[in-house]
């Protein structure tokens, strides 16, 4: 059983700044699990998921190396839907399970969730709150294409596999705007902190009381 007072969800769409969010709660004082993080982790060449995929997609998933294609295989699962679902169903269970472990030993006032397909995967049933941060669809194009060097198609694609953006945003709790520079964000930041803070520690006495 978790000790942090109030677990938020944070998600948003491919390129939307979700790790410039998460880190920046981080060095407020939050406890940050990225899923990113751990489905890195465990497709890594010791990770619990790389036989699997293997065994799944067959031995040209891998490089001569050992390690994971990830190019390849993120060609095959965005071009393919039931590739897509084959692989979530070895990648997700074990993403979830790994989070709710380290959800369970942190201490800090309240933990953040960095999920991406939060709401695809259904795992809100997790969180007390869902923070999304939303840009403009031109925008999340414009990132991802400069950092991870793919084509506008492939971008597009993978934004069509995510819940859509108005969805999103109506589901959400909270929402912060990262549509401009970085340093725009610190107001909006403080401001979640702080309730999120708040709110812990309300929690965290009535149940002590």
């Amino acid at each position: 059983m978790s000790c942090v007072g109030l677990v938020v969800a944070l998600t948003g769409g491919i390129g939307s700044g979700k790790t410039t969010v998460a880190d920046r709660l981080a060095e407020l004082g939050a406890g940050v699990i990225d899923t990113d993080e751990i489905s890195r982790a465990l497709t890594a060449r010791d990770g619990a998921a790389l036989a699997p995929i293997a065994d799944a997609f067959g031995p040209d998933i891998r490089l001569a190396d050992g390690t994971l294609d990830r190019a390849r295989l993120r060609r095959r699962v965005f071009a393919d839907p039931a590739a897509r679902a084959q692989l979530e169903s070895i990648l997700h269970p074990l993403i979830e399970a790994t989070m709710l472990e380290r959800l369970a030993a942190l201490q800090t006032d309240y933990a953040v969730l960095v999920i991406p397909l939060l709401f695809e995967t259904g795992q809100q049933r997790h969180a007390d709150r869902v923070l999304v941060v939303d840009v403009p669809e031109s925008i999340q194009i414009a990132r991802v294409m400069e950092r991870s060097g793919l084509s506008e198609t492939e971008v597009r694609r993978i934004i069509a596999s995510q819940i859509p953006r108005q969805e999103r945003n109506a589901r959400a709790d909270d929402r912060i705007d990262n549509s401009g520079e970085r340093v725009d964000l610190e107001p909006r930041l403080h401001e979640l902190h702080t309730a999120y803070t708040q709110i812990a520690v309300k929690r965290s006495r009535s149940i002590h009381a």
